[in-house]
């Protein structure tokens, strides 16, 4: 027999940790190879980590609501003949590393026994060893953490939770060391009666008989959390323009059923607008820039951000990499395959990472116009309104007349910090100019 160490896989430059949310198996458990172990979380993307060989899980080494790094062992799998999975030349070091950690441990449980110990039995809530090792260490006492609220499965406090509120109390408060329970109490701030109420109801209640309390999902939670940090971190402000896009309409209805049995794609109007926001992007490189702090980042590449909604309600934001260098067949290509994944929720890490600007599709609810949140640390985003068929005047060599046209509204947001009026009316305005001149009689 030889034991395999399964390892969290990396899942994009920019990602480095997440978080254990389920495990498929457990011990005992056969696996065959390329099945799914267990499930995890980044800020953005839910993935499955599956097998590279087939066997039985015979260890797990972190529970659920645990933060791993990448590259760190999250289980042990044993595998029928074959060497062990770990170089020979790695033995030594990794004798010295577990001697190493044996003594770190001696460390840390000599350093407890001077720290008040917290009867967690007193509590109701479930907390992972780590949280309440870092409780102990901290001096975080029993009722600070059952007035936290956890961003884990069910509420659970995780890791980033704890340590989080341990950063804003040292910021905040001077708080001695607790000699006594009940001094510790006095020194915190107290807690109010509807944070109370929050952690007295997290699984779903009826109320008056009717009312129903829902937690939110992990997902929605992120959701909630960017979207308030983003209006209060940019001045958003929006400008407003009608297109017409006749000779778009016109042009797709001629085309995609050629496009379609060709490529073997849909031709829809995503990929259209998303080619001429990119194309636009080129002629407003100021459009195309982030904040950090008191600096700006022009970026070189143009990373179209999707918005796409999810069945179950939930909003993600699939990344187009380097869209200005697409045609349109490519981006259509492009659009379809991450639309597609993220409703099966088969997106990976790296597919939502390193957006320039964002786009999204209010029209596809009817929506005439909207004024939408900007993705941070991005400074714009543009909403497309829905197509409707319009009375419009229609001017020509021999008068003005009215007609039916098909038109739609962009809605831009922008960050005040950084772009001016100028600056984002001016790129809107390109945006419609590219549409309304689109070319009745382009090829595919």
């Amino acid at each position: 027999m030889a034991k395999f160490e399964l390892k969290l896989p990396k899942m994009g430059e920019s990602v480095a940790e997440a978080t254990v949310t389920n495990w498929l198996k457990q011990v005992g458990d056969k696996i065959e190879m390329d099945e799914a172990v267990l499930e995890i979380a980044t800020d953005k993307v839910d993935s499955e980590v599956p097998s590279e060989v087939a066997g039985t899980l015979v260890e797990i080494l972190f529970n659920v609501d645990d933060v791993v790094q990448v590259g760190q062992t999250i289980a042990i799998i044993e595998t029928e003949g074959g060497a062990i999975d770990t170089p020979q030349e790695n033995v030594a070091a990794t004798a010295v590393e577990e001697t190493a950690a044996a003594e770190i441990t001696k460390s840390i449980d000599t350093a407890k026994e001077s720290v008040t110990t917290i009867d967690f039995s007193d509590s109701a809530k479930f907390y992972s060893p780590l949280v309440r090792n870092i409780a102990k260490e901290e001096g975080v006492s029993l009722e600070e953490l059952e007035v936290l609220e956890g961003s884990g499965k069910d509420g659970r406090i995780n890791k980033e939770d704890i340590l989080n509120y341990i950063k804003e109390r040292k910021a905040k408060f001077t708080v001695p060391q607790k000699e006594t329970k009940t001094e510790e109490v006095v020194s915190q701030p107290k807690a109010s009666a509807s944070e109370n109420q929050m952690v007295a109801t997290v699984a779903p209640v009826s109320v008056n008989g009717a009312d129903e309390i829902v937690e939110m999902d992990r997902m929605r939670k992120l959701i909630s959390k960017y979207m308030v940090e983003s209006v209060q971190t940019s001045a958003h402000v929006q400008s407003f323009i009608e297109v017409d896009v006749t000779n778009i309409v016109k042009w797709r209805d001629k085309v995609k059923g050629a496009f379609e049995k060709r490529e073997g794609e849909k031709l829809t109007f995503t990929p259209i607008f998303m080619e001429v926001v990119a194309k636009a992007l080129k002629d407003f490189p100021g459009m195309n820039i982030s904040v950090d702090g008191d600096y700006i980042i022009k970026k070189k590449n143009i990373n179209l951000g999707m918005a796409a909604a999810l069945p179950n309600g939930n909003l993600i934001v699939p990344v187009i990499k380097n869209a200005d260098q697409l045609n349109l067949v490519g981006m259509a290509k492009t659009v379809n395959d991450l639309a597609n994944r993220a409703r099966m929720g088969k997106l990976k890490p790296d597919d939502t990472q390193g957006g320039t600007y964002t786009v999204t599709n209010v029209g596809t609810f009817g929506s005439v116009f909207g004024t939408p949140i900007i993705n941070q640390p991005q400074v714009g985003i543009l909403a497309l309104g829905a197509i409707r068929k319009v009375p419009a005047v229609i001017e020509t060599p021999e008068g003005d007349f009215i007609g039916i046209r098909q038109k739609m509204f962009l809605s831009h947001s922008y960050d005040h910090r950084v772009v001016d009026g100028a600056l984002g009316g001016s790129f809107v305005k390109r945006v419609a100019e590219y549409l309304e001149a689109w070319d009745i009689n382009r090829d595919i």
